[in-house]
């Protein structure tokens, strides 16, 4: 639609003083993006949801109208000065800055270089679905982790986005599995495979990953739940182990200097308020990756679901209130 020279389109938004509910959500036209030095116009295909998405509507305030999302996977409509390396109608890939207007429209805008390419044979839903959680968790291990003499790792909440990337990823590297469920989420872990699965409900977590490991423990955590569940996990690593701590908020106490254990921070989407290029283009690097990866059959994405545009906001609450199994898709 056009109006006024302006070309609108529509798209999920919050507007005004938070907190907000997900009741608030309002799907409205609103004047499309254009992209300035440096960016893209994207028409969306499909959106990956994800839980910041919900955190953004309930803990933000605007002065006007704002769009949710974050993961983005569509087309070339538009590109600015000086970007050279996408030409129009290129397929593409990316996870985007909060801060931003975001992608649960018809069409976003972004920095080009944190944008990566579609394999041919990759959907946009596939796409779409293998964004922030999963870089998260290529992060955590191909960025963060010291690989040298790790043989053995925990993934916390393996049923998650997070947790389910990070599996196939550590497979993939050789190591042995052990990840925490509950059965509910059993036959997702079954799906991508884990060497050790341990229910939390029914069982004690640390006897199990040191009975699993002959009472050494192992050398790496990926911690997506934070706060005291990082200091549970020092009786659960070995000696020079590591905790990726993925989840929010620190424990009042550590103690680190008995095994000489580390603790690494891992953030992804954050790196966007460092105006730091080489971390930028990363996201897009990772993402490059990843697709190779689907491309090659060498990584499922574990799609729930996908929705209809006019069903985001329903998508959204289903997620919030943890029901899905897997990731929901919105498809533009």
């Amino acid at each position: 639609m056009t109006t006024k020279g302006l070309i609108y389109m529509q798209a999920w938004t919050i507007t005004g003083a938070g907190p907000h509910s997900l009741n608030e959500l309002q799907l409205q036209d609103v004047p499309a993006p254009l992209p300035q030095t440096g960016e893209l116009q994207v028409r969306v295909h499909a959106v990956g949801l994800n839980p910041a998405d919900y955190k953004v509507i309930t803990g933000g305030s605007w002065q006007i109208p704002h769009v949710i999302g974050m993961d983005v996977a569509g087309e070339v409509t538009r590109v600015g000065a000086n970007v050279t390396d996408f030409t129009v109608g290129e397929r593409v890939f990316y996870h985007g800055d909060l801060r931003r207007s975001g992608s649960l429209a018809e069409f976003t805008v972004t920095c080009s270089w944190s944008v990566a390419k579609i394999p041919a044979s990759v959907s946009y839903e596939q796409a779409a679905a293998s964004l922030c959680g999963t870089l998260t968790a290529y992060q955590a291990l191909y960025r963060k982790a010291n690989l040298s003499l790790a043989k053995t790792i925990l993934i916390h909440a393996g049923g998650g986005a997070v947790g389910l990337a990070a599996l196939q990823f550590a497979h993939q590297l050789g190591l042995t599995t052990i990840t925490t469920t509950s059965a509910r989420k059993r036959a997702l872990i079954d799906r991508v495979g884990a060497d050790i699965i341990i229910d939390y409900h029914t069982e004690n977590v640390t006897e199990k990953v040191r009975a699993a490991t002959n009472g050494r423990g192992v050398d790496l955590s990926i911690n997506t739940i934070g706060g005291e569940e990082l200091a549970a996990d020092v009786d659960r690593l070995a000696y020079n182990g590591q905790i990726i701590a993925v989840g929010d908020g620190y424990p009042q106490h550590f103690d680190f200097d008995d095994k000489a254990l580390g603790l690494t921070r891992s953030g992804l989407g954050g790196v966007y308020r460092s105006a730091d290029f080489t971390g930028i283009h990363d996201l897009a690097t990772m993402a490059t990756a990843v697709g190779d990866l689907l491309a090659a059959g060498k990584f499922d994405p574990v799609i729930d679901r996908i929705l209809p545009f006019d069903q985001a906001q329903a998508g959204l609450m289903t997620l919030q209130r943890g029901e899905n199994l897997g990731k929901i898709v919105v498809r533009i």
